[in-house]
């Protein structure tokens, strides 16, 4: 007789032999979970998991105190995030380095480097190396502690990932908890990859197409973009799958961890713990065996159900890793051994021009459809018109089509044959595509650029990101994703339209409440007393950075005349040489952009203006000071900006030129570079003496 529970019942009190058929379903459901999406081998069809899920839904909802973290009904329950937190590695997560070709001699060079760095000769024994595949994903840390998931970091820059645990919890191939009948040490970070299936990715691209969303070029970005969300709804809805292929920090030997001898012992211990490892992944004896490896993934590639884009050596001895080390930032006992771009051939129908958010015009090829490394492309960089001269290619040429992983694809050069009729070759437009401003490229420069930044709806994001920057207005809570929301739908369309902006228009963007909207407009107002430089920098102008806005803020004192400035005149400036001069220029020449100043005037932004300051009239012109460590009543910025108010130079190196080194706590290497040199230090009383000012 099938046993029965009274789901309505008061939670009070729970029976013990429903929180006994809990844990009985939960088993179950976990060991299920495991064969089908670890072992890829389900011993129940999917109606039966589906009912026993079901019935453990209903037995938590009667009873909610049953509920915990790690119950496989919790792994479809998302979370939404405010942004992602920034961690830092307790291990860094390396990089390691890469050997490109389709020859054997990425792994006899490998090989032959290890021997060497080993003082093996050529009559001693062969290394004994794991071979792996190189998957193309995304690198994820996984820290376990006392056997339970902790957190889910990305690589990042390798120092700091950001935490997307929430994200990671959806992923079926991932354990929460690890069995501690296999010797759990108290703390372990498990390192893998987490990847798409070519499969899900075809059924993720079908439902973003019935739902008119958009196509993901190949499993990686897709699986990246999961992994970012800040909600795990979404992340829950793309099948993701998991890797293990590493450790980062665990707890010692000494303490308690395991005592691994060999990289391939390591991998084994971590299909004990549940995760999945590659089925490809073997012990490699020798440099013969490793170009072996690589041939036959090489050939098994295109029939993966998941993409790779190379192979791993590693040594398989820790004793011997720990010997090799590593050099620089990379580990010399492994190397990524990764396979050529893949290329193919197809008629080039047109050349557009693309324009990039700094204002980078961008000739793309317009290709006939072609299959290159399991996509479809249909455009291809020609990254600039040198290029295009470079590869002799015109509009009708059939063309080569290179794509390499990730990166964009490339047209590599035409297939030899005559041309059936006369075409010119391709010219830049002199004017945007996009806004009409002048297109100029600078001399030596290979790229061309709109001069229409403040104008130019292609760059209108960038041109709002760098002017709410700290050290421009600095607008506080204008960031990415706000102004994505204000240019997309079409709230802010020019740089004046930010104080513009109403209660109720900022109120109704997504995560926006009245109260955080209500922030955004005070820092709005609050920015509109500003200083001539800051307004400077703000515009955005190519190569006009914070010094040198400093310095044409001193030697015109008023922006008039510096909108009205010749080249020559603006030459006289410190520091600013032709091509500043000549960006300044070109860009006050354009009516779009004095157009968008007038108007941010008249919107109330304002700064004091003033004469003309000589250089030679300022007490600290012509020195350069450093400043290290941490003042006791001033911030690094407010003593920079009074150091530069009195015509100094303000450099982050200390040299035998350096007038002064201004030492607060904490001081480092500057201050003993300074004394080294004899260069004279000042502490932040001493500064303050220096420029005629006296402590608040």
């Amino acid at each position: 007789m099938a046993e029965s529970f009274d789901l309505f019942s008061p939670p009070q009190d729970v029976p013990a032999k429903v929180t006994a058929k809990v844990e009985q379903l939960r088993e179950q459901l976990n060991r299920w979970a495991h064969e089908y999406y670890v072992e890829d081998a389900p011993t129940v069809p999917d109606g039966e998991y589906d009912r026993v899920f079901q019935q453990l839904q209903a037995l938590e909802a009667a009873y909610p105190q049953l509920v915990t973290e790690d119950s496989p009904t919790q792994r479809v329950i998302g979370a939404v995030l405010d942004g992602l937190t920034p961690v830092r590695h307790a291990v860094p997560m390396l990089s390691i380095q890469t050997e490109t070709d389709n020859e054997a001699s990425g792994a006899r060079a490998f090989d032959a480097r290890v021997r060497r760095e080993l003082g093996l000769a050529p009559s001693q024994p062969q290394v004994e190396y794991v071979a792996e595949p190189k998957f193309d994903g995304l690198a994820m840390n996984l820290r376990y502690e006392n056997g339970k998931l902790v957190q889910a970091t990305t690589r990042g820059d390798g120092e700091v990932g950001e935490d997307v645990t929430h994200n990671i919890r959806t992923i079926r191939q991932i354990p929460w908890t690890l069995p501690a009948e296999q010797g759990v040490p108290p703390v372990v970070e498990v390192r893998g990859e987490v990847y798409m299936r070519r499969a899900d990715l075809d059924k993720l691209n079908q439902r973003q197409a019935e739902a008119g969303g958009k196509l993901f070029a190949n499993p990686r970005n897709a699986a990246a973009g999961a992994v970012r969300q800040l909600d795990s709804n979404i992340t829950a809805q793309r099948r993701l799958s998991f890797f293990a292929y590493g450790l980062g920090d665990i707890t010692p030997a000494e303490q308690g961890g395991p005592d691994f001898g060999t990289h391939y012992a390591m991998l084994q211990q971590l299909k004990a713990w549940g995760f999945p490892v590659a089925p490809q992944v073997c012990v490699a004896h020798g440099a013969d065996d490793l170009v072996a490896f690589h041939e036959r993934m090489g050939a098994e590639r295109a029939n993966l159900p998941y993409e790779i884009d190379g192979v791993v050596y590693k040594v398989n001895s820790l004793a011997l890793q720990r010997q090799l080390g590593f050099k620089s930032r990379e580990p010399r006992w492994a190397v990524a051994h990764k396979y050529p771009a893949q290329e193919m051939p197809t008629l080039m129908e047109a050349i557009d021009v693309q324009v990039g958010r700094t204002g980078k015009l961008t000739p793309v090829a317009r290709l006939a459809p072609v299959h290159v490394g399991g996509v479809v492309v249909t455009n291809a960089t020609l990254h600039n018109v040198f290029e295009i001269r470079k590869k002799g290619v015109r509009v009708g040429d059939t063309v080569v089509v290179r794509r390499a992983g990730d990166v964009i694809p490339e047209v590599v050069g035409r297939v030899p044959g005559e041309r059936l009729a006369y075409v010119p070759n391709f010219r830049m437009p002199a004017a945007c595509p996009i806004c009409g401003s002048e297109v100029v490229r600078e001399k030596g420069e290979a790229n061309h650029r709109c001069s229409g930044g403040l104008f130019c709806p292609a760059q209108r994001k960038e041109a709002i990101l760098h002017f709410a920057a700290r050290r421009a207005l600095d607008i506080e809570g204008l960031g990415e994703k706000l102004v994505d929301q204000l240019v997309e739908g079409h709230v802010v369309r020019v740089l004046p339209d930010l104080y513009r902006l109403g209660l109720n228009a900022l109120a109704s963007l997504d995560r926006m409440a009245e109260k955080s909207a209500q922030n955004v407009l005070d820092a709005l107002e609050k920015s509109k007393q500003t200083t001539l430089a800051r307004f400077l920098f703000g515009l955005g102008i190519r190569h006009v950075g914070e010094s040198t806005a400093k310095d044409l803020a001193k030697h015109f004192g008023k922006l008039d005349a510096i909108m009205d400035a010749s080249v020559e005149q603006l030459l006289q400036v410190n520091e600013v040489g032709p091509v500043v001069a000549e960006s300044l220029h070109t860009f006050f020449a354009q009516p779009h952009n004095r157009e968008v100043v007038e108007q941010l005037r008249a919107c109330g932004v304002t700064w004091p203006e003033g004469e003309p300051v000589a250089p030679a009239a300022l007490p600290l012109s012509g020195m350069t000071v450093v400043l290290t460590g941490t003042l006791p009543t001033m911030g690094r910025d407010q003593a920079k900006e009074m150091l530069e108010a009195a015509g100094a130079k303000v450099s982050g190196s200390v040299s035998k030129k350096t007038a002064y080194v201004v030492a607060g706590a904490e001081a480092g290497s500057k201050l003993d570079k300074a004394q080294e040199l004899g260069v004279p230090v000042l502490d932040e009383a001493g500064m303050l003496a220096l420029l005629g000012r006296t402590p608040d």
